[in-house]
């Protein structure tokens, strides 16, 4: 079986389930022997900063000189992003092994009625991979919720780390903040250690019940001796005891995820006898990266594309809005899936956007971009809905001039399709990229 072939049996299947629940995985890890079982895992939950926390956690620990696995969702550039060993994707031919030495298994459970989707599928294969490639830890990011989520069929948890939590997913996880950290905390296992950063609202108080009544040992990360001491576009400086820290991943979101990871790797190395440096810290966060989140593409015009798809992710976006871009004329180029809050998420760009010009993501929960484009006209005096992603990358970057700056967000899909169109054709432009495409 070849890689394209491969990929091509895992798309042909259901991407979401008739129901939640974890039979399904259950039965068809079992016939693969329970991979699962043979690994040790940091388990991340949340709305939003799972992938950047994700990231950080597996670069120190890669640091450290363990073989780390790190399994994310959705990819950006490469399908194979969401398996990786120390920061290596997934090579073709171990995937396309992998496929086809499970793939009968699928259908043998698929002619007994049971019905295995897309990513309890990838997630079985990461499983595999991740086991027969001897990974001393596991760095597992949740695709959806928590509690059902296909992840949580996992007995081995060191650490579960729940990031933040916002409204996302409601028709499956509820619609009170309550009900979806309810979802998130089911990642919390019997006498455990969770990591958590209250966000000052009723999540706090579910998490803090669910680790009671799990007996686990609750780290709260806003208690971690972490200090922002210079922020840019490019980069953070923090200092974190005496220890001064950089990451790439901007933002003043990503002071938390940094902290939500921190306190982890201070539980790996102080209560699970991981051996991790002071300097394996340090070497870790700094080469920690994470396309599409707050991404700089560009300085002149500034270029920044990022993942933001829901109101907690716009709310981060508009921060960071006021903390870099001030004073800047801002074309932003949108495009949203059709079961996202967009009103919500359009209000917290409200009077930082000077124009907008909507897309529709290459997906088929697509919103239009003319739906979109009425929605958008209720906040922005200047609202362009158009067809071809070329031409509104042009016409964006024509608007902003060198002085302003292009924002893309609202979907991780679009973000993805849009990303090396938008270096192209700032290289078309004789712009300096600060990125390659390639890699």
């Amino acid at each position: 079986m070849t890689y394209l072939q491969a990929l091509d049996k895992i798309n042909s299947l259901m991407l979401f389930g008739s129901r939640p629940g974890l039979d399904r995985i259950l039965k068809f890890l079992d016939a693969m022997g329970n991979p699962q079982d043979k690994l040790k895992f940091v388990h991340i939950a949340g709305t939003n900063g799972k992938g950047s926390t994700s990231k950080m956690i597996a670069a120190v620990l890669k640091s450290a000189g363990y073989k780390t696995g790190l399994f994310i969702s959705p990819y950006i550039i490469d399908f194979r992003e969401r398996i990786q060993i120390d920061n290596k994707m997934i090579e073709k031919e171990s995937l396309a092994k992998c496929v086809e030495e499970t793939y009968p298994l699928l259908e043998e459970l698929k002619k007994q009625g049971v019905i295995i989707t897309e990513f309890e599928y990838i997630t079985a294969l990461a499983f595999k991979y991740f086991a027969e490639s001897g990974c001393d830890v596991v760095v597992l990011e949740t695709g959806m919720g928590g509690l059902l989520d296909c992840t949580n069929v996992i007995k081995n948890t060191l650490v579960s780390v729940i990031t933040a939590i916002s409204y996302d997913h409601t028709a499956v996880l509820g619609n009170t903040i309550e009900e979806i950290a309810g979802q998130k905390a089911g990642i919390i296992k019997p006498n455990g250690n969770t990591v958590y950063y209250p966000q000052g609202d009723a999540a706090d108080d579910v998490i803090a019940k669910t680790a009671q009544e799990k007996e686990n040992n609750l780290v709260y990360a806003d208690t971690l001796p972490l200090k922002a001491v210079e922020m840019t576009i490019e980069y953070t400086k923090m200092l974190y005891k005496n220890n001064e820290l950089l990451i790439h991943l901007i933002g003043d979101h990503q002071l938390k995820n940094a902290a939500l990871a921190i306190s982890a790797i201070e539980i790996l190395r102080n209560r699970c006898g991981f051996n991790i440096t002071d300097e394996n810290l340090k070497e870790g966060l700094a080469k920690a990266e994470m396309p599409a989140r707050l991404e700089l593409l560009c300085k002149e015009p500034m270029v920044l594309i990022d993942g933001a798809h829901n109101p907690n992710g716009m709310e981060a976006l508009s921060v960071a809005i006021r903390r870099y871009l001030r004073g800047k004329k801002i074309v932003c180029i949108m495009g949203m899936l059709k079961d996202k809050d967009s009103n919500s998420s359009l209000e917290y760009l409200d009077g930082l956007i000077d124009t907008v010009i909507t897309l529709e993501p290459d997906n088929p929960r697509k919103q239009s971009s003319e739906d979109l484009a009425e929605k958008a006209v209720k906040f922005f005096d200047i609202v362009y809905p158009m067809d071809s992603f070329t031409d509104a990358i042009e016409k964006a970057l024509n608007i902003a001039g060198d002085d302003g700056a292009v924002i893309v967000c609202g979907s991780l899909y679009l973000a993805s399709q849009l990303r090396p169109l938008i270096v192209r054709c700032l290289k078309k432009h004789n712009k300096n990229v600060l990125i390659d495409i390639e890699n």
